[in-house]
């Protein structure tokens, strides 16, 4: 296959795992006989030191000439807490999303047998955790208006708003990727305080009887919260709104152990972005010690949602894992006493898909 990929590093650590991830994506093209283009573009901080924009026109126009994009992080030590910024890193990441129609983002949430011990929770707790974590991306109060303060600067207000439509379109996914797994799909919400929640409910039973085979299930999002704590075997597709979403995705992430293993994908109707879900981590930039697994990760369910190719995917997926289980990771992962660089985990993974 002929396959065109925009590369977007973004900043802190992200063009070092980025660099990573490309090493891999090099190596399974190579095995598999696949033609792959890079073209690059900035995003973020970056861009706004080149642009003035954290999601300038030329990204954009890079992004929709892709079949899939590649991203890194995006934040910088320089906007935190100034509240004086005109603009701001992370606009970048909203202002993407909305453009390029990535409504849907999915976490997969497992736990790593040889890394049980680095999880904060019980083994018996996180022990055969599989579970996907969907997100809405594009509506909710992250988008909704009116949005500002008053004023006298003293009152400020948020507005959730969703439709039907924003709803239909990614329940449909939930129940599609349900069924092609343990067939149980949960809607997390908070249905007895808030009216979007009770649309999404209202439209979840709606479609419900299109998917016989689907368990659907309701929970408000204070009982996920400690559900997922206290019993996460017991989910397999979890689908909720922005903000919920964002909250609960991140709290899933402490079962593997790591946010440094862990990748994610936002799908749109004709685009497809992956990630992984952790953050620039500046303090790290430039040292070569960042954890390069959920980006090289996030390339292994590009290989999947974007191009459906699953071996190549799994492949991906062996090496990371062998790598986990020799103990050839960075520091925030290891159990041995010794720890790799990033770019020693890189190579590693890149050899292995070479070699098997």
């Amino acid at each position: 296959m002929n396959l065109k990929i925009a590369v977007l590093p973004g900043d802190g650590i992200g063009p070092e795992i980025i660099a990573q991830a490309i090493k891999v994506v090099g190596a399974i093209a190579e095995k598999f006989k696949h033609e792959i283009s890079f073209t690059y573009g900035l995003v973020g901080a970056a861009a706004i030191d080149q642009y003035g924009n954290p999601y300038p026109e030329e990204t954009h126009q890079l992004c929709l000439n892709a079949d899939a994009i590649l991203f890194g992080a995006i934040g910088d030590p320089k906007y935190d807490n100034n509240p004086k910024a005109k603009v701001r890193p992370e606009q970048g990441l909203l202002e993407m999303r909305k453009r390029l129609g990535l409504f849907a983002n999915i976490r997969p949430v497992i736990s790593f047998p040889s890394l049980i011990e680095k999880s904060p929770l019980k083994r018996e707790i996180i022990e055969g955790v599989d579970f996907i974590c969907l997100r809405e991306l594009t509506g909710g109060l992250y988008f909704g208006k009116p949005q500002g303060r008053s004023e006298d600067g003293k009152t400020a207000y948020d507005t959730c708003v969703y439709s039907e439509y924003e709803i239909t379109r990614i329940m449909k996914l939930g129940f599609e990727l349900a069924a092609k797994r343990q067939k149980k799909l949960t809607l997390v919400d908070k249905a007895n305080v808030l009216a979007t929640s009770r649309l999404w409910r209202e439209t979840a039973q709606n479609m419900a009887k299109d998917y016989p085979d689907v368990l659907l299930e309701y929970m408000f999002v204070d009982n996920a919260a400690m559900q997922i704590i206290q019993w996460p075997k017991r989910f397999d597709v979890l689908v909720t709104e922005n903000l919920f979403g964002d909250i609960l995705s991140d709290e899933s992430s402490v079962i593997s152990g790591s946010l440094g293993i862990l990748p994610s994908a936002s799908i749109g109707i004709e685009n497809f972005l992956f990630e992984p879900i952790h953050g620039s981590y500046p303090q790290a930039a430039g040292k070569n010690i960042a954890n390069p697994l959920a980006t090289i990760l996030s390339t292994a369910m590009m290989f999947e949602y974007a191009f459906n190719l699953n071996s190549e995917s799994s492949l991906i997926k062996e090496a990371v894992e062998k790598s986990i289980v020799e103990g050839i990771v960075t520091e925030d992962i290891s159990k041995i006493g010794k720890s790799f660089s990033t770019s020693e985990v890189g190579d590693w993974i890149t050899k292995f898909i070479k070699n098997k």
